[in-house]
Parts: structure tokens; C-alpha cells; sequence
């Protein structure tokens, strides 16, 4: 059923962006202002259009907002990807997403100043804050494995002097 929702979702968003939709609506739009005088601008003339684009809306509104959330997640789960391929990349962009508004700001306020200091002829500085730390930084930094267990009990012990 979701696969199904999904495709329909995708194909009414896709068909609902073309230009030719919106001729069509318009010309939907047209036809009725000018049926407008041979049905004296009744109430019924009134409540056809109302009612037929408020369906409409409502609908597509919860269409292209699922289309619009999968492309988001989609588009973030690639530039997470992207942020953790680049080996100079700072790892704390991965999933800034999710954090509040306020620390959003924050690092918005700082990428921008980078970005002015960059177009002033400045190098690039990092971002203010402790950098994010890297999975294979993290492995790097481990000390080498232990000898297990097992083995220890196997090995003679040496002789004391």
C-alpha cells in the first residue's frame, strides 16, 4: 500500500508542476468565469468552483508533502554521505537537521561569516566550536588490540629474576 502511495504521490506531484497543468486550471478557471452570466452568478455557480478547488487543495497539499518529505530525507541522507566522504569536512554537519532552531542559527551565522571572509579574499576558517570526531579517527586513536584471554592463559609465564 505505501509503495503504492508513494508512486501515486510522485506522478501527481510531477503532473501537478508542469505548465500544462496550470493552463488547464486556468482554462478550467476561465470557463467558469464565463458561464458565470448564463448561470445569473447563482450561489450554485458560486459553490461548484469553491468546492471543487478546496477538494482539490486539500488533497494535494498532503500529496506533494510527502513528496517534498522523501526528497528532503533523501537529499540529506546524500549530503550526510558527502560530509563524511571529505576528509577535511567537518563531521558535525552530518544530521544538523535535527537540531533546534536556535543551534541551527548559530552555525548558519558562522558558515555565513566564513563565507564573507572567503569573498573578501580571506582564508577559510572552521567553525567555531569542538570539531565532530571521525569513526576512523576514533579507530586510529584505539591502542592496538589486546592480546585475548585465551591466549595469556596458554603463554608460560617468565621467569622471574
Amino acid at each position: 500500500m505505501e509503495k503504492l502511495f508513494v508512486r501515486f504521490a510522485t506522478l501527481t506531484a510531477k503532473i501537478a508542476g508542469k505548465p500544462w497543468t496550470f493552463i488547464a486550471c486556468l482554462g478550467i478557471v476561465v470557463i467558469w468565469a464565463v458561464t458565470g452570466p448564463i448561470f445569473k452568478f447563482s450561489e450554485t455557480w458560486q459553490l461548484v468552483i469553491n468546492t471543487g478547488t478546496t477538494i482539490i487543495t486539500f488533497l494535494m497539499v498532503f500529496l506533494i508533502q510527502n513528496t517534498q518529505n522523501r526528497d528532503g530525507a533523501a537529499m540529506q541522507a546524500k549530503l550526510d554521505e558527502l560530509v563524511y566522504a571529505v576528509k577535511k569536512a567537518d563531521a558535525r554537519f552530518i544530521g544538523i537537521e535535527h537540531l533546534t532552531e536556535r543551534e541551527l542559527d548559530k552555525i548558519l551565522e558562522e558558515v555565513e561569516k566564513r563565507g564573507l571572509d572567503v569573498q573578501a579574499g580571506k582564508p577559510a576558517r572552521p567553525i567555531k566550536g569542538k570539531p565532530a570526531a571521525r569513526a576512523e579517527d576514533i579507530e586510529a586513536a584505539q591502542p592496538k588490540a589486546a592480546t585475548p584471554a585465551a591466549e595469556r592463559k596458554t603463554r608460560k609465564p617468565s621467569a622471574a629474576k
